[in-house]
């Protein structure tokens, strides 16, 4: 595959506090989107539930995405234990995924 597209849903933890967790995320995205290997990286709020956020992300490849999580503004957003991860789907562009990737 050339590129790797991650969708996720993250969610305000217990207790946390919405207006750092939408601050914390906003400079997450802008700092993730000058990162090498970064295609795309946008933060949605769901409008009807604000602790709710949708992740789509694009990378050049999968080591890419794992230097993401090694970059101090990512370990720096993390460590604030502001948001949970609810899900993640990795994705392709449709007719690239075999059946033996699959498996």
């Amino acid at each position: 595959m050339s590129k790797h597209f991650i969708s996720a849903g993250i969610e305000l933890q217990d207790g946390a506090d919405l207006k750092l967790a939408e601050i914390g995320l906003r400079l997450l995205a802008e700092k993730t989107q000058g990162e090498p290997g970064c295609i795309l990286f946008e933060i949605r709020q769901n409008q009807k539930e604000p602790g709710k956020f949708t992740l789509w992300e694009s990378w050049t490849d999968r080591q890419a995405l794992a230097n993401h999580f090694e970059m101090p503004h990512t370990k720096d957003f993390l460590a604030q234990n502001l948001t949970q991860v609810n899900y993640i789907e990795e994705l392709a562009e449709i007719g690239e995924i075999t059946e033996a990737d699959a498996a």
